[in-house]
């Protein structure tokens, strides 16, 4: 399969593009100087050309600036107004939402995140006082490292690139400790370990942590685990529930749940909010094109008081995007063990999908969890048969226009005997999460056993 001439190809199902973005040198990440900021403010998410996209959003009065601007104007509404009045600020000059924006963050118990893009932001409205009040609070939550959650590291990398050049050491500090400690000594090997690492809700976070110490450290992070980086949009996308949800204000697609609970608006705006910063770190990736064909669904614009900013922010009309329909429909990472399957990109779809150790079933709108270790029959999925594990241990299947076929639900990483008719056994090793991928002969009934494959000592 080809797209607009870049290779596209599937490898045991795993979309591989051939002909990747060109990422930033890593200047200050093969050797162990300190790692440090020389950009000026705004340094947080609004570099020089994105704060020329808004500004030209506000001159034309597009649609996008008129709604974040109703949506400041109303005030009290606003989910985030720190971060809300920041930007408005900046994008509209108008000073009297930076100064209530600064009043926010100088309340007792503002959140780290909004406190450092408002330093930030509004650093040329900060009276000595107040720039000494954000100074010790940014200060403070450096040295109270407190939990390292993703969204918890983000907001501590904000403070400290924020701070950098007002304060010594700290930030500095900070920056190094992420960077060499979290990232490459945690969270790296973690996952070339074959352990997903970043829950679904992290991306957002995720992808502003990357923005943010690329923009200002010229440090991209992902350049430590490209093809982590090439499949992460993808795997994204094919995570949706296939049905829209109609909210009060938006209509959004819900990513992955653990429980069939109702879902959280806040989560699936920030979901699109990630995918949209996913497409601006890296505008010419093809997984970022057909990720923004996916965005470029009006219907899908966050117009509520909690994604309006988001979508002013990230948001960019103006770049092409490539139909999702390109992607097929059945997508495979044999790195962590994560399969999702789609009959066809309509809402009425039907749509598996087996990660960390759950398979759950959607049609129609109805979500169903399934017991992957249990016995029923192969489900059929468009383009891949899925077996349960116990089903897996011997069966029988006609394929017909779907030879991949997923058993599911077994011991990772544990190697297995294959059986298939007419070929000879064969050993295999089931991936992380517990898969075994096959490929059946087509147009005719074929059995197929399955054992642990007996460990030989050796000599």
């Amino acid at each position: 399969m080809r797209l607009l001439g870049l290779c596209v190809g599937l490898v045991g199902q795993t979309i591989v593009f051939c002909g990747l973005s060109n990422a930033q040198t890593n200047a200050q990440t093969n050797n162990d100087d300190p790692i440090t900021v020389s950009t000026e403010h705004p340094r947080l998410l609004l570099r020089p050309a994105r704060l020329r996209l808004l500004k030209r959003e506000r001159e034309r009065s597009s649609a996008r600036w008129r709604q974040f601007q109703t949506r400041v104007e109303a005030g009290p509404a606003l989910p985030e107004p720190g971060f809300a009045l920041a930007l408005y600020y900046q994008v509209s000059g108008d000073a009297k939402a930076g100064q209530q924006a600064i009043a926010w963050a100088l309340r007792p118990g503002a959140e780290l995140r909004q406190e450092a893009l408002i330093f930030d932001w509004c650093q040329d409205l900060l009276t000595p006082a107040q720039s000494t009040d954000l100074i010790g609070r940014l200060q403070k939550a450096l040295v109270d490292a407190g939990d390292e959650s993703v969204s918890s590291i983000r907001s501590r990398v904000f403070a400290a690139i924020a701070l950098y050049d007002h304060v010594p050491r700290g930030p500095q500090q900070e920056l190094d400790r992420v960077v060499r400690g979290w990232w490459r000594g945690k969270m790296l090997p973690g996952l070339k370990g074959g352990k997903w690492m970043l829950a679904r809700d992290d991306a957002y976070p995720f992808w502003e942590l990357l923005h943010a110490v690329r923009d200002n450290t010229m440090i991209d992070l992902r350049e430590d685990y490209a093809r982590f980086f090439k499949d992460f949009p993808i795997e994204h996308l094919m995570s949706h529930y296939p049905a829209p949800y109609e909210g009060p204000d938006s209509d959004y697609y819900i990513g992955t749940m653990r429980k069939s609970s109702g879902p959280d608006l806040r989560i699936a705006a920030l979901s699109r909010a990630a995918e949209m910063a996913m497409v601006a770190l890296d505008p010419n990736a093809p997984e970022s094109q057909v990720l923004q064909g996916w965005l470029m669904h009006e219907r899908f614009a966050l117009h509520g008081p909690m994604g309006a900013p988001y979508e002013f922010l990230w948001a960019n009309p103006y770049q092409p995007g490539l139909s999702y329909y390109h992607v097929p429909l059945a997508y495979y990472n044999p790195d962590f063990g994560r399969l999702f399957v789609r009959s066809s990109w309509e809402g009425n779809a039907k749509w598996l999908g087996y990660f960390d150790g759950l398979m759950q079933i959607s049609q129609d709108g109805e979500l169903a969890p399934v017991d992957p270790k249990g016995s029923g029959p192969p489900i059929l999925v468009d383009e891949a048969w899925v077996c349960p594990a116990q089903t897996a241990r011997k069966f029988r299947l006609k394929v017909e226009t779907a030879p991949n076929v997923f058993l599911v639900g077994l011991e990772p990483r544990r190697r297995y005997q294959v059986e298939i008719d007419d070929e000879e056994m064969y050993e295999a090793a089931a991936d992380p999460g517990g898969i075994l991928h096959l490929e059946l002969p087509r147009s005719k009934e074929t059995g197929v056993r399955i054992r642990p494959a007996t460990a030989t000592k050796s000599n």
